[in-house]
């Protein structure tokens, strides 16, 4: 039987917090690995050792496989745990792991290898009778292959990566004109996220549920699962709100769905963590999606119905010891709900957003997976999600309530986030009713506008450049005035939109952190953030522009392309002289492990290229410019 004592953690951010905590609370020591990003991040702060492994980027560090295993030597640790994404689905590091005598926390290798390719997991699927949906699975991966199963599977259909998940390499294709161009971007990018190009094809139903099986194996033969999870609500095909058990399975079809799951596990003689996803149709029909040989991140909402730690239940399957409970014996209560905390910007596509967290205070009352902690810098180079918040209530009623206050009160200044938008999506009565899909996002929050300035934020942002001076007076003499009876007007910018408010002097309570205000009759305690010009309050970020002369920058129809987010650039496509129309590819920035192609916003010539592929660029910098 294995033992082993001290755990290296080959991942970051919540991931490495959440194994951490475990851990070390069932007396393992533990090892954090980092990046020149992640100096002083919240997993190596909570780590017993900690070990940097190279610069930010992540094929120069959490996916070098030799650094890992070279920090766990260093350390002495005699188990990794891969956590889930980079490494954790990757057979070669798994092997690797075995090859230098450490425990791998996970499944065997040849388990990774088959599901961790789409095409292959899903031949033996098919072989071990599990419900699987029409698509291409071959191995010619040529152009005019593609081309020519597309044709016979039928529009709209799915592109995906074979090797990864995540919504990287994974485009919806409506019509044959389209699938080129998707099929040289997927490609880019899964070979991107995870080393390997290799494509399939799926026909795409149309507004499915997505509904996973929490799957568990040890190494006497046993499996059970642990109810389901509906992970429907997604944008750009990943997850942003989970729930379980799902609200339109009955016991019937719980039963189906994972008996179903235990044929996939027993096809690959299943030992550890694992999720068996389906697409569940209106009439109660489930096709195979994927297997994933890992925890997922939206595994809490399990542990919260079960009562269990399955992180728990992962160290000791890796030590050899037997499931602690048989499928009969594993019971469900109340109902749990999370949602995803993105550092993304809804009102512009999603697009991955960077900064410095100024203040961070997650809600009370429920718990919250994260990886934060305030004064570090949220950088272009991992996913955006931040954390998770989830919530557990007797009905999924109570447990949607309690989420929702909890997602209004966390506190994240700084950083663009999705908080608003995860606000406005449990309020959704759709939602609330349990009748969604996974074009739910896409129906109902199609056009999401950037956040709107409302008279009391605005009066209150003036005020507080008011009380500490930023516009005229020394910090000193912060909110004094000789002339107090007079109205002091600012002009105060917000998402590009100027507003002229005039304030009379108004007595603030500040504590540094926070703006006790009686407005409208009301007192309210509102956290802030100023500093200079800029002030930050909860979904907003104001500029204090009173001292600027009134010059506005280029719209998004101006011929200057901006880059929308620190990144990477990827590929150039063209050059100086060239005619452009407006719409046309320009450039593809790579941000957050996802590509974002930025495209014209006027018919002219290119005028300046000011990049070249495989530069970093920052928020806002200037790229090209049109006339």
């Amino acid at each position: 039987m294995p033992t082993f004592s001290k755990i290296l953690i080959a991942n970051r951010g919540e991931i490495a917090c959440r194994l951490q905590r475990t851990a070390q609370a069932l007396g393992y020591r533990t090892v954090a690995v980092y990046s020149d990003a992640d100096a002083q991040a919240l997993h190596v702060q909570m780590a017993d050792e900690a070990v940097h492994i190279g610069p930010a980027p992540v094929q120069q560090s959490y996916l070098n496989i030799t650094a890992i295993l070279d920090a766990a030597t260093l350390t002495g640790a005699d188990a990794v745990h891969p956590g889930y994404g980079f490494l954790s689905e990757n057979p070669e590091f798994a092997r690797a792991c075995l090859a230098a005598g450490l425990t791998f926390i996970g499944p065997s290798v040849e388990a990774i290898e088959l599901m961790g390719s789409k095409r292959l997991s899903k031949l033996a699927m098919l072989d071990a009778d599990v419900p699987c949906i029409a698509g291409y699975q071959g191995s010619a991966q040529d152009d005019a292959t593609l081309q020519h199963e597309a044709e016979r599977i039928g529009y709209p259909l799915m592109i995906k990566a074979s090797a990864g998940g995540g919504g990287r390499g994974m485009r919806l294709v409506h019509s044959a004109d389209a699938l080129l161009d998707n099929l040289h971007t997927a490609r880019s990018e899964a070979k991107n996220a995870f080393g390997s190009d290799e494509l399939i094809l799926e026909q795409a139903l149309i507004d499915p549920r997505h509904v996973e099986i929490q799957l568990f194996g040890d190494s006497h033969g046993h499996l059970v699962y642990l109810g389901e999870r509906d992970c429907s609500i997604q944008r750009r095909h990943q997850k942003v709100i989970e729930e379980a058990p799902c609200p339109v399975i009955t016991p019937a079809l719980r039963q189906a769905m994972g008996e179903a799951a235990l044929k996939a596990g027993r096809a690959v003689n299943y030992v550890g963590a694992g999720t068996v996803e389906f697409l569940l149709d209106r009439d109660g029909r489930f096709y195979f999606l994927e297997m994933n040989t890992r925890l997922q991140v939206e595994h809490p909402v399990t542990e919260l119905i079960t009562g269990l730690d399955l992180v728990e239940w992962q160290l000791q399957i890796a030590a050899g010891q037997p499931l602690p409970l048989s499928q009969e014996a594993v019971t469900l209560s109340g109902h749990a709900m999370e949602v995803r905390l993105y550092a993304e910007d809804p009102a512009r596509g999603f697009l991955p957003q960077t900064g410095d967290v100024l203040r961070w205070q997650p809600a009370a009352g429920v718990r919250t997976d994260h990886g934060v902690v305030e004064g570090q810098r949220i950088s272009p180079y991992y996913d955006p999600m931040l954390g998770k918040i989830i919530a557990h209530g007797a009905t999924r009623e109570e447990a949607r309530r309690k989420l929702l206050r909890a997602v209004e009160d966390t506190l994240l200044l700084g950083v663009a986030t999705n908080q608003r938008l995860l606000v406005d999506l449990l309020k959704h009565p759709d939602f609330i009713a349990g009748d969604f899909s996974t074009g739910f996002i896409a129906e109902h929050f199609n056009e999401i506008p950037r956040p709107i300035a409302s008279n009391q934020q605005l009066s209150l942002a003036a005020a507080l450049f008011y009380q500490h001076g930023a516009d005229q007076h020394p910090k000193q003499l912060a909110g004094w005035r000789n002339n107090a009876g007079v109205p002091g007007t600012y002009r105060l910018e917000v998402n590009d939109a100027l507003h002229s408010v005039t304030v009379e002097p108004l007595p603030l309570t500040l504590d540094g952190r926070h703006a006790i205000v009686v407005l409208n009759g009301i007192r309210r305690r509102i956290a802030y953030y100023l500093d200079g010009d800029q002030l930050w309050l909860p979904g907003l970020t104001v500029i204090n522009r009173t001292q600027q002369a009134a010059s506005r920058q280029a719209d998004a129809s101006s011929g200057t392309v901006k880059a929308p987010m620190d990144g990477a650039i990827v590929d150039v496509r063209v050059r100086v002289g060239d005619r452009v129309s407006k719409g046309q590819l320009l450039l593809v920035l790579e941000a957050m492990k996802m590509e974002h192609p930025l495209t014209a916003g006027i018919d002219g010539v290119i005028t300046g290229v000011q990049v070249i592929t495989g530069d970093q660029v920052r928020n806002r910098q200037v790229l090209l410019e049109i006339e």
